[in-house]
Order: C-alpha cells, then structure tokens, then sequence
C-alpha cells in the first residue's frame, strides 16, 4: 500500500471527517502530508491520531492573508508539493428566504474564494507534474432542498476545477479533478443543532431513505477517491467530478 510514496501532501480541513479519514490513508499510502485545521480541539485531536510527523496548522479560509502564510508555511516545509487537496469547507442548508448576505457571503468567502486565492498562492510551489483535488457536492448536481448557496458555492467550485484544467494543465502540469459527495457520516452531522437524540436520529434516518443504497456514505468511501486521484494509477484522468453519493443524484 505504497500508492502515494514519497509525494508531499497539502490536505485542508484535515482535522476532522473526511479530510481526517484522507489524511490518515495519505500517511498509509507513504505520503508526507501537512493538514489544516481551524477549531483548537479538533486540530490537538488530529495531532494525537496523525502522530509527530504530520504538522497540523491553524489556517481560517476566510483569511486570505492566512491562506497565503500557509503556502509559505508548504514552501518552508516541503519546497514543492505534489498533491493538494482543498477539502475545507462550510455547509449551511436553510430555506432561501431565510439566507442574509452575511450568511451568502460566508459561503462564499469560504468555499469559493480561499479555495480559489489558496490555489493561486500554491500555484508556485506545485511540482510539475502535480494533481489537486476539490471537493465539491453532489448537491452541485442535483436540486436538494434547502441547499440553494451552499449549492452555488460547489458549482463554482466545480467549475473552477474544469477552468484551471484549460489554464494550467499544459503550462504547469497540474491536473484538476473534484470528488461531489453526497451525505456522509462525519461529525458535520452531529452538528445539526438538534439535541434530542431521537429527533436527531430521526433526521439521519430521513436522509438515510433518500438514498438509493439505503445509507449515508463513509469518509473513508470517500477518501479511497481522493487517494486515487492523487496517486499516479490516475495519471490520464483530468477535469473529473466524481460523484459519491450512493445513486442520490442519478437514481
């Protein structure tokens, strides 16, 4: 399970769920990775399960000036990197007449902007060839009920990745693919905001029905993804979304 040896790895919001999962397999597959984190608890976690040789640093994606400190931080550590993955993200799912353009802009600002700003500082330091992965949403795809911003927020991203392929693939050997999950079961969903166990569990069941495979997906499903485009086995393949939903979007 050598799949990734010796490629120097950038994997944000790797402190929990599917960037965590991601970042553990990385490290398995012989990568050196450095991750992101924002939230002080989740990052010591993180340090505790990635073991000493994983740097995890604080870098909020909606401070640009911290997004281009943590490309120098890659530079300093690494020189060149081989593979990013720019996981880190927000959701906010809630009926459109009810979005502010404080709650709009946080979207935004997030998943769209520091992913696009943070991929311009990177753009120095990604060896040639190099592959970056972004996660996008099967909600992109699809028309999910109250996903209205955070929808619009994934496509942009999904179309960044097909763009960057037409401006950066021939000049500097980077290849651009996007995995679109559906739900899968991380700890994004024991935020909900609902403390009734039951209700909560109520909720997970409902969305459990909604899929065709009859279950929420797992990070580690979904990091078997990103580990593949990463890794050279997927070396032809360019300007993809996967879409890892269970049959969610197709079905």
């Amino acid at each position: 399970m050598n799949r990734l040896a010796g490629k120097r790895a950038l994997i944000t919001g790797g402190t929990s769920g599917i960037g965590l999962e991601t970042a553990r397999r990385f490290v398995a597959e012989g990568a050196r990775v450095l991750v992101t984190g924002v939230t002080p608890g989740s990052i010591e976690n993180a340090r505790q399960i990635l073991g000493a040789d994983v740097p995890v640093v604080r870098a909020d994606a909606r401070d640009l000036a911290a997004q281009r400190a943590l490309a120098d931080q890659v530079r300093d550590h690494f020189g060149q990197l081989d593979v990013a993955f720019l996981n880190a993200g927000v959701s906010d799912w809630r009926p459109f007449e009810d979005h502010t353009e404080e709650s709009f802009d946080r979207l935004f600002d997030i998943n769209v902007k520091s992913v696009f700003f943070l991929t311009q500082a990177l753009l120095p330091i990604l060896a040639k060839p190099s592959s970056v992965i972004l996660n996008a949403s099967n909600s992109a795809h699809g028309g999910y009920g109250y996903s209205n911003a955070y929808a619009a927020t994934k496509a942009a991203v999904s179309s960044l990745m097909r763009s960057w392929n037409a401006d950066l693939l021939a000049s500097h050997g980077i290849r651009f693919n996007a995995i679109s999950p559906g739900p899968v079961d991380t700890p994004l969903y024991s935020k909900l905001g609902i403390e009734d166990p039951a209700q909560q569990a109520a909720v997970l069941d409902g969305i459990s029905s909604g899929i065709p495979l009859g279950r929420m997906g797992k990070a580690e499903e979904i990091a078997e993804a990103v580990v593949y485009l990463a890794s050279d086995s997927s070396a032809f393949t360019v300007g993809q979304d996967l879409v890892l939903d269970g049959g969610q979007t197709i079905l």
